[in-house]
């Protein structure tokens, strides 16, 4: 049964019969009649961003800890095209969002109209799909079918253009069940034959271990216990990217810590030396391979993978699997159970006897400081204060983030946000605000740089406007870390550009907003304040000041292969990076 409505009432319909309760959003000319129903309803909650940027990233925090896509609605022209970075870094980590864009009317597009942008035009390339809506009676069809496209598959954002006078104009409005999805069907079942493939490779392998990425995550919580169930069936080491961190927990035994550029020692090296690698849902990115030809090159490679673009696009695997994370790992679940597998337990003795010889090199370990605080030794006090199954950890990019990543420890999956396939300074603010907005009982904290704070700072506003608890806890180290990092590294110790030297008191900016400040510059003011900072209620940017010139380690030097380690030890050693590897920074 359809009923006539207005296209701003459609939108509205559509967002509650999609289960919508919270979007993000700034209001402008091209999208009042959507603002004025908005007005008029209760059901969906209306967030007022400072930004359009701070509307994407909230709606990805609010989608990365919940599994359910977040909402965006912005006006046209720089409203949308403000919204291009949090699109192109939903696209990039595989976020469900549906972007809702105002456009002018349908007789001015193309006329260079007050607020006019090419939405459809500029947001094709950084979007899972977009639409320009053309008339009032496709608009119910379409919403639906975003939502659609945006969490099924391979997540992603999804972008609805709607000129004004389509939001003013009558249509039917019909509801998602009679919406029928005929052109996009993801395979969710992987290929049977190729599955006992993949179980006969892992059995009969001596040096296994499995890598695993934000497919797992994207995949829901069963895909996480599923594959805690076959890691423990199977006895064999784990690791993950960045994006996948929380799929298993970090306090088990087979873990060995994050992969990649920053990643521990014991991963990278069981990655290179493997003789089976099992990829569930990770795409075989640059910040993990290194140098691509020498990557683990004596291993067979199983790629399971919801997108079938991302297999075979970056590294030849031997078995590919496409098909939905936890489906899969069921179905491998069975047959490794069915055919009485059992590893090679001697093999993979040795195979751990060695992994413990790397774990030995502690390649975390740093030097104690008892006059400066260490950022790790920050982000280790953090999280021994702040650790629980309620917490929530957002950051911003660069070294606190890869801190963050090292020292930080997750047990669970969707308690961990952050920016990976695009790098976006300035995400934390934001995503914490939307991950407060949907867990507004929990603890959420950005770790945060000064440098990166400063990008989206104006959302400070909104966590105070919203009575939303969010702690930023700022590294301090008055430098462009990472970027500092790599000018020692790279170009001499230049450092063109990378010190700022005009920070903010961030405790008077705190109390400006109408937040709490918190400031920390010795070990031992540390942890009192960190417990002041848990016992405020409202927002607190926490200034912790530590060692401007401490370095991310491990690090794979760009161009490396993932073998090609540096540790903490290695600080005083000439880095040796080809042009090629300057190149890959």
């Amino acid at each position: 049964m359809s009923e006539m409505m207005t296209g701003a009432q459609m939108v509205l319909k559509a967002l509650q019969d999609q289960g919508v309760e919270h979007i993000f959003g700034y209001p402008g000319g091209a999208v009042l009649p959507m603002y004025d129903e908005s007005f008029q309803q209760d059901a969906v909650e209306h967030v007022l961003v400072r930004h359009e940027q701070g509307a994407t990233h909230a709606a990805e925090g609010y989608a990365r800890s919940t599994g359910k896509p977040g909402v965006v609605l912005v006006t046209s022209g720089p409203g949308a095209t403000n919204a291009v970075t949090g699109l192109t870094d939903a696209l990039m980590d595989s976020i469900p969002m549906v972007c809702l864009t105002g456009q002018v009317a349908t007789h001015l597009i193309g006329n260079d109209a007050f607020q006019e942008a090419d939405t459809v035009g500029i947001t094709r390339p950084c979007t899972k799909h977009n639409y320009l809506v053309k008339s009032a009676d496709d608009l119910p069809r379409i919403l639906h079918e975003a939502f659609h496209v945006a969490t099924t598959g391979r997540p992603g954002p999804v972008v609805v253009d709607i000129p004004k006078d389509v939001q003013f104009a009558e249509g039917k409005y019909v509801r998602p069940a009679a919406v029928k999805h005929k052109t996009y069907k993801p395979q969710i079942k992987g290929d049977i034959e190729a599955i006992y493939e993949a179980v006969e490779l892992m059995a009969n392998a001596k040096k296994p271990v499995f890598y695993t990425g934000g497919g797992v995550i994207n995949s829901g919580p069963q895909a996480s216990q599923l594959l805690r169930e076959l890691v423990k069936l199977t006895g064999y080491p784990i690791t993950s990217t960045l994006m996948g961190l929380g799929s298993f927990p970090s306090a088990d035994s087979q873990w060995l810590g994050m992969l990649g550029m920053h990643g521990t020692y014991e991963a990278n090296l069981a990655m290179h030396d493997c003789d089976v690698m099992i990829n569930i849902g990770a795409r075989f990115d640059d910040r993990i391979t290194g140098r691509l030809d020498a990557f683990s090159p004596d291993s067979k490679k199983i790629h399971i993978d919801i997108d079938p673009s991302s297999i075979n696009k970056n590294v030849i695997v031997d078995v590919p699997i496409v098909g939905d994370v936890a489906h899969v790992l069921e179905d491998m679940l069975r047959v490794w159970k069915s055919r009485a597998a059992e590893p090679d337990k001697k093999a993979l003795a040795a195979w751990w006897q060695e992994i413990e010889g790397w774990r030995g090199r502690d390649c975390l370990a740093y030097r104690k400081d008892t006059d400066a605080i260490k950022p790790q030794y920050a982000v280790e006090r953090l999280y021994e204060l702040t650790k629980g199954p309620n917490t929530y950890i957002t950051t911003e990019v660069g070294q606190h983030q890869m801190w963050a990543a090292q020292y930080y420890r997750f047990e669970d999956p969707n308690r961990w946000m952050t920016s990976g396939g695009l790098g976006t300074m300035g995400y934390g603010i934001p995503a914490a605000v939307g991950v407060q907005v949907a867990h507004p009982d929990a603890l959420v904290i950005d770790i945060a740089g000064e440098a990166s704070v400063l990008m989206t700072m104006q959302e400070i506003s909104t966590a105070v406007q919203y009575r939303l608890p969010i702690k930023i806890f700022i590294l301090n180290n008055e430098y462009m870390g990472m970027v500092r990092q790599w000018q020692e590294l790279l170009h001499g110790g230049r450092y063109s550009s990378s010190y700022s030297e005009a920070l903010p008191d961030f405790v008077k900016l705190a109390e400006a907003y109408g937040a709490t400040g918190i400031r920390a510059e010795r070990p031992d003011e540390l942890d009192d304040a960190i417990h002041k900072m848990m016992q405020t209620q409202g927002p607190v940017i926490f200034d912790c000041i530590v060692t401007k010139d401490e370095n991310c380690f491990p690090m794979i030097p760009s161009g490396a292969a993932h073998n090609d380690m540096l540790l903490a030890d290695d600080q005083g050693l000439d880095v040796e990076v080809s042009d090629a590897g300057k190149a890959m920074v």
